[in-house]
């Protein structure tokens, strides 16, 4: 397909700029994956779904995109939580990223080219610190090596504010063993009863930023094109590892771009599991697919607020099912639509790239096959209308203990409901059709006869 220029916010410039790669044949990503101790919940999804987006963009633009999203499988919250529930943490690790991987399955996102975890990087994370320390940029206390953020002069560019507003604006841990309140953590002490590797600082795990310097380096090389996550990583997390990164590689630049999305608020606050006020993917997909709920993360641009509700995942069911209708029958068989894809090449703007979709679904309703066909070409770069549309309109909804909530029969039984009515229909027995017919009305159950066939779908 014919190249076009991709626009993207650089949260570094406070800009959009026209993206260039490093490498045209190799383009390099690396975004913040979850840290694995509970369900991630709808706000923790959306980076997911948009950046995944993003990665379908580039494949679509450049011959090889490597992504990189990498696990967090050594925190204090993953610690207390094995604790409380008075598992081993290797249990809670591996459950927690089997239920995440399960859920990103769920909400039609690709698999990155690595997944890097960190207790699998212990010895790059040691390597990246003694040379932070050769170079003066950390130093040892007590056990604890940390970084002396007033050695990086560019501390701060990221995020836009001085280190002096940094450290008055947040409940910084002023421990005795900081030179400076600003100075974070990049390995510390383990007890007995936690995880802990030799060093040469004695036994202890790696703060949280140091981990994603030195996976990016070993897989991205120590500069590479995009960093991506959430807005409340900018700091300190992604201002961290910019310092990191860039003091023990000597390096001016970590990553060209920085991509960040905006909250998931719910009831006007942002989602969070400290504040409670969250839904876990999990949970929702007892009563939504999966692709209802990524269309919803969709629907607001990806650095705008995104307000959520169920009501609005009831919306981007209703939404999707139209989409649905309109391919009915057709396959994937070339390019995505040129203007869909001009949209999403504008900072990845997918309610414009929504939008298109559903005019080439009123084209499509006005008979334009063609259409149709490039509304189902542009479904794999949005990673929507991804199963056949009989299948989509067969969705059941469920609550947590797998039941059915508005459906008494299974699949079999409503095949066998729609056999017997066919036979009826061959013996002119209309009665008994029709009132077949109204029994699975009351479901919510629609009926459509096709030429060869007869399909139903759920209204």
């Amino acid at each position: 397909m014919t190249m076009n220029n991709l626009n993207l916010y650089n949260t570094l410039e406070k800009k959009i700029s026209v993206f260039n790669p490093i490498d045209k044949n190799d383009v390099r990503m690396y975004a913040c994956g979850p840290t694995v101790y509970d369900f991630i919940h709808i706000g923790n999804a959306r980076p997911l779904v948009v950046f995944d987006v993003l990665v379908r963009l580039l494949r679509k633009m450049y011959p090889k995109v490597t992504y990189v999203r990498n696990i967090t499988d050594i925190d204090d919250k993953i610690n207390k939580r094995a604790t409380e529930k008075k598992i081993k943490i290797s249990e809670l690790t591996k459950e927690t990223i089997k239920n995440f991987h399960n859920d990103c399955k769920s909400l039609g996102n690709l698999y990155p080219d690595f997944e890097p975890r960190a207790t699998d990087h212990i010895n790059e994370i040691i390597e990246m610190i003694e040379i932070l320390i050769s170079k003066g940029f950390a130093y040892v206390s007590s056990g604890n090596v940390l970084f002396s953020v007033e050695k990086y002069k560019k501390y701060g560019l990221l995020s836009g504010r001085s280190l002096k507003d940094m450290i008055s604006g947040s409940r910084v841990d002023v421990a005795e063993y900081k030179d400076k309140p600003g100075d974070f953590i990049l390995w510390k002490p383990s007890t007995e009863d936690l995880p802990g590797w030799n060093s040469p600082w004695g036994r202890g795990r790696p703060g949280w930023h140091i981990e994603c310097s030195a996976m990016s380096k070993k897989y991205l090389g120590e500069q590479f094109d995009i960093h991506a996550g959430g807005l409340d990583l900018i700091f300190p997390h992604h201002e961290n590892e910019i310092a990191q990164s860039c003091c023990a590689n000597d390096s001016e630049v970590m990553a060209n771009f920085w991509l960040h999305n905006g909250y998931v608020t719910s009831e006007g606050e942002k989602m969070s599991k400290s504040l409670g006020n969250f839904t876990t993917i999990n949970e929702l997909l007892f009563q939504f697919n999966g692709e209802a709920i990524r269309y919803a993360l969709l629907q607001a641009h990806y650095r705008a607020p995104l307000s959520f509700s169920k009501k609005s995942l009831e919306e981007a069911k209703k939404s999707l099912s139209r989409l649905y209708r309109a391919v009915d029958g057709f396959e994937v068989n070339g390019n995505p639509d040129k203007e869909l894809i001009i949209n999403l090449c504008d900072d990845i703007n997918t309610p414009k790239a929504l939008a298109r979709a559903h005019y080439l679904t009123d084209q499509a309703n006005k008979g334009s096959k063609e259409c149709a066909q490039k509304l189902k070409n542009s479904s794999k770069i949005l990673g929507v209308l991804s199963q056949s549309t009989e299948r989509w309109f067969k969705f059941e909804k469920k609550d947590n203990q797998n039941q059915s909530l508005d459906i008494a029969l299974t699949e079999k039984e409503i095949d066998e409901l729609i056999l017997k009515r066919q036979i009826a229909k061959e013996n002119k027995d209309y009665t008994n059709a029709d009132q077949i017919r109204e029994q699975l009305l009351k479901l919510d159950i629609i009926l459509e006869d096709k030429p060869d066939k007869t399909i139903w779908r759920k209204s």
